[in-house]
Parts: C-alpha cells; structure tokens; sequence
C-alpha cells in the first residue's frame, strides 16, 4: 500500500513583508511529517503561496498552524494587492498525491473548517469538491466582493453565510478551504502596459467568457507590465501548450507579444513532458525516456538494500541519527521474523502452526513497513526541533511563541521513538513466538531478531528520555517514562525466554 501523501497550497495575503511570510513558513515547517516544498512571493500582488505535502494528519495540523499565525500577523483592513482576496489566509486546497482519495481530502477540509471556525473565530466558505453549495464550487464566485464587499454582505446577505464560524469578519477576513486535482498557477507578461490588452485577452481565453475549459484569467499590471494571471485548473484536459498558442494569436491581434512567463508554486512534471511533446512534435514520446526519470528509479531500486540510508548515517548532517537507526533495527528484526515465519510454512513437520506462522508473517510485514517509514519520519521530527530553535526571539511575544514551538515539536520527537519501542516490544514478543515453534533451521535467525528488535529498543528508548528531558510539561514526560520502564521489563522477560528456548532448542 503506498504511503499516504496530501498536498496543500494556502494563498497568504501578504507578499512583501519576508519576516512575516518567514514566521508562517516557520509555524508550517514546524509540524512533523510535513515538507514545505515551495514558496512564491509577489509583491505585486501582495501575496505568497506555501507548498507543502506529508501525511494528511501532519498536512492538516500544518494548515491549522499556518492560518492561526498568519491571523495574529495579517490584518486586511491594512491590506492592499492586484489579486483578489477574502483572508489573511485566502484560500487552503487540499490536493491527493498518494495513497488517498479526492473524498479523504474533502474530510481534512470540512475538519480543518470546522476547527478554524471554532477555535480562531473565522468565517469558512468550502469549495471545489468540498462544496456545500454549487455556488460555491467555483472560487472566483466566493470571492466576489473581496474583503470589504464580504464585510457587509456576511451579515446581511443569508446567501453569504459561511460554512463554519461566525457571520463577521474581523481583521483577518474569512478562509476558503477545498479540495480539488493538481493545479498549475501560470502568469504569462506581455510587452506592453496596457492592462486592457491584458483584460481582453484574458477574456478570450477563461472558460467564464467563453473561452477554455478548466482556465480561469484575469488582466493585471505587475512589475510595469500587463500580466495575464492565470489558473489552469485541469492542465490534462485543457494542454498548457494549448493556452499559450491561443494567448500568442491573440497578443498578436493586438500589436504586442508574449514577453515571459511564469510559475507559481509546483507544477506536476507531466504537464511539462506534455508540453515538450507538443512543441517538439515528439508523438512516440514516452515519459521513461526522461533521463532523470529512468536514474530516479534505478537510485530507488538501489536504495533498498539499505546503501543510500547507511551513507547518509556516515554523513556530517545531524539527520538521520539515533532515532533512525532504531527504527531501521525495528525493521531488521521484522524481516527476520517474517523470514522464520516463512520457512516453517509448508513444512510437514510445523503443520499444526501453519496458520500461526501465516499470520506472524503478516504482522511482521506490517511492522516492517512501518517501521521503514518511522526511519524518516525521526528525521522530519528533529528537524521540526532545529526549525523550532531557528525562530526569531528578539521581542517577548517572538520569545513565547518560540518556547512554545519548541515545546510542541520536542513532543513530537519524543512520540516517534516511543511508537518505535512498542513496535520492538511487540517484535520481541514475536521473535520469542518463531523461536519456541518455528522452523528449527531458523532458530539463531529468532535470536538475531531479538537482538535487532532489543538494539532496537535500547536506541529508541535514549531518544525518549532525551527528548522527555527537554519538555516543561512534566506530567507528559513522566507518562512516557512510566510506560518505557513497562516496556523494557516485558521486553526482558521476551529475551530472557528467548535465549532460554534457543538453548534448549539448539542445544546449546
């Protein structure tokens, strides 16, 4: 089953301020699990777009995070920019990657929504695939009004009622939170100044006017230059390239021409391999033919050996440490229990523990997953710490919300590695089950899998009781060194029984 990965794209109304958009970045970055991927500022148009991705319970919590800072630090009545807003945070879409579906993501939005609504006190309008409304599906048709049309209109207009929160909006506006499919973020500039050739162009190509299906456009003065901003909201129906094309004739229509263009955020590498096929007239193109893409998955097979991960232990870099290798151990000693598991099955001999061993199999092959996937998230998890410590401390209030990021994030190291302990806990438990009833062949295979499973333990226990050190909340700490003082007297209780029965079994 592949790892589930979410992505999301929240639009910050505030693009020219960098120590602002740097603390809302900080208090994203800060959650474990989530990787922030991108960031685009334009101060034009006042705004900044973050890219990030993880699981989705890390991406949800990174959302939150970020619309709660950029409250306290965005005040719209204060706000001017080209591009239409609603919000301090305008809009946050959830985008499935990986592993989830388009209805996992409209869930993160209606939770997110309604959490938004309830704890900071802002008005939430859900769109896209999340949509309460078909009129709100679309979110220009939100938008309308902007901010200080919605001022008036959310308290006296029904149809303007939010989804979650109240109805009235205070400094930081209201939030448009959704689920939709990837989405390219295209501004094209022309040579000319004039944002009416730009207004009539973009009027020819969004699909509102008549124009393109899945394009929406607006005609905009940005940098000294008319500027066609745009959305491609389905680039595998409507082609990049075939937005472009019609963009060319029509500047030509005009007496001007296409000067440059650009991205903003991420956009998905098949909307570009698209585009080269079109314009190089490619037709038995095939995606494989990507060097990157052919050596991508060669490194990914060779990774697997474990190679890649053994040499970024060697490294100089803090990540991956301890916690990794423990988990990577944890992981070990599952493949070994899986493999005793698998050698008993079909033996003539173990026929009264075939289902057991079948269903050890399994359970080991679970824990090994996921504890290949606790490797990086150990990494993710400390890095938080270090973000955490990079926060600005110059006034009292940087200095409280620091202390109190920092407290957050150490929480989340310390619960990786104690999830890891349980993991090895259980794996001992296992080890001592194959060893007393599995393929007598195996059984210094058992005893290694102890061993990895108890390496595993003592590594991933150092962890906890570094990271439980650090934290103010006392009563949390001693929680968790309370049940790592339970797990390690059952955990040598399962080794002393093993090393009892390879003994006795090995005849040693």
């Amino acid at each position: 089953m592949d790892y589930p990965i979410v992505e999301c794209i929240p639009n910050f109304s505030e693009g020219r301020r960098i120590e602002i958009v740097d603390q809302i970045e900080a208090a994203i970055a800060a959650i474990e699990g989530v990787h922030v991927l991108d960031r685009h500022m334009d101060g034009d148009h006042n705004r900044s777009v973050i890219t990030f991705a993880g699981h989705p319970e890390g991406v949800l919590e990174a959302a939150y995070a970020g619309i709660a800072r950029a409250a306290e630090l965005i005040n719209l009545d204060e706000h001017q920019g080209e591009h239409p807003r609603i919000g301090a945070t305008d809009v946050v879409p959830f985008v499935p990657i990986q592993g989830v579906t388009m209805n996992d993501c409209v869930d993160l939005a209606k939770r997110l929504g309604a959490r938004v609504g309830e704890a900071l006190g802002i008005p939430v309008y859900l769109y896209e695939f999340a949509a309460t409304r078909p009129d709100r599906v679309n979110l220009a048709d939100i938008r309308k009004g902007e901010y200080e049309g919605l001022k008036t209109s959310i308290v006296s207009d029904p149809d303007r009622l939010p989804d979650f929160g109240p109805a009235k909006l205070g400094p930081a506006g209201a939030v448009v939170i959704g689920a939709r499919v990837p989405l390219i973020a295209y501004n094209v500039y022309l040579t000319t100044d004039d944002v009416g050739v730009a207004d009539a162009i973009a009027r020819v190509i969004r699909h509102s006017s008549g124009g393109l299906r899945y394009v929406k456009a607006l005609g905009m003065l940005v940098d000294g230059r008319a500027q066609v901003s745009m959305n491609l909201t389905d680039y595998t129906r409507t082609p990049l390239a075939r937005v472009v094309e019609l963009i060319r004739r029509e500047t030509q229509r005009h007496g001007v021409s296409i000067h440059h263009s650009e991205l903003v955020g991420l956009i998905p590498q098949s909307a570009l391999i698209e585009a080269a096929r079109w314009y190089l007239q490619l037709d038995q193109f095939e995606p494989d033919q990507v060097l990157e893409s052919r050596l991508f998955e060669a490194m990914r097979v060779d990774q697997s050996s474990g190679d890649a991960f053994l040499q970024a232990l060697a490294s100089g870099d803090p990540t991956p440490g301890g916690g990794s290798a423990a988990a990577y151990a944890g992981a070990m000693a599952a493949g070994l229990v899986a493999m005793v598991a698998r050698v008993t099955l079909g033996k003539k001999k173990y026929a009264s523990v075939e289902e057991r061993m079948q269903e050890i199999a399994d359970q080991a092959d679970e824990l090994r997953q996921v504890l290949s996937e606790s490797v990086q998230r150990d990494s993710e998890a400390f890095e938080a710490v270090m973000a955490a410590y990079r926060l600005p401390k110059d006034t009292e209030k940087q200095q409280d919300e620091r202390e109190e990021a920092i407290e957050r994030a150490t929480v989340h190291a310390a619960q990786v590695p104690l999830e890891v302990c349980r993991y090895a806990v259980t794996l001992l438990e296992l080890a001592q089950e194959v060893g007393a009833s599995g393929n007598l062949n195996a059984i210094s295979d058992a005893g290694s899998a102890g061993a990895m499973a108890r390496a595993c333990l003592t590594a991933a226990g150092m962890n906890v009781r570094i990271n439980a050190s650090g934290l103010k909340k006392g009563s949390q700490a001693k929680a968790w060194l309370a049940e790592l003082e339970k797990l390690e007297a059952r955990a040598s209780q399962f080794e002393a029984n093993l090393i009892q029965l390879i003994k006795k079994r090995g005849g040693i």
